[in-house]
């Protein structure tokens, strides 16, 4: 499957929603997004993993990558999941610990 990627304003911050699988093949085009709203000023940002079937360690040094930049400068990233097989991966790995996790965009940009 491939992955699809759409952002959008959600009042001060960027929601970038995400569809399909993360993997070894489709991160690079997670990484080329999230660079690029970062580097065009955009350093609040709401992952909205709703849409992903499945994620791999790769997916996961994207979004540890992206909150890094987002950090650097004084921004947030924070993602929207509510799918079981997900929040395992990022208890696991102990990354449910650093981004914060919401279970709606409405919820995750009231934060």
């Amino acid at each position: 499957m491939d992955l699809s990627l759409d952002n959008r304003a959600a009042g001060e911050r960027m929601v970038v929603d995400v569809s399909g699988e993360i993997d070894v093949y489709t991160a690079p085009k997670l990484r080329e997004r999230l660079v690029g709203l970062i580097n065009a000023g955009h350093h609040n940002l709401i992952v909205n993993l709703e849409g992903v079937d499945f994620l791999d360690s790769t997916g996961l040094g994207v979004l540890v990558g992206a909150l890094k930049r987002v950090r650097a400068q004084e921004g947030s990233l924070v993602l929207v999941c509510t799918h079981e097989r997900l929040l395992k991966i990022f208890r696991i790995t102990g990354l449910a610990k650093v981004f914060p996790i919401y279970d709606s965009v409405e919820a995750a940009s009231a934060a």
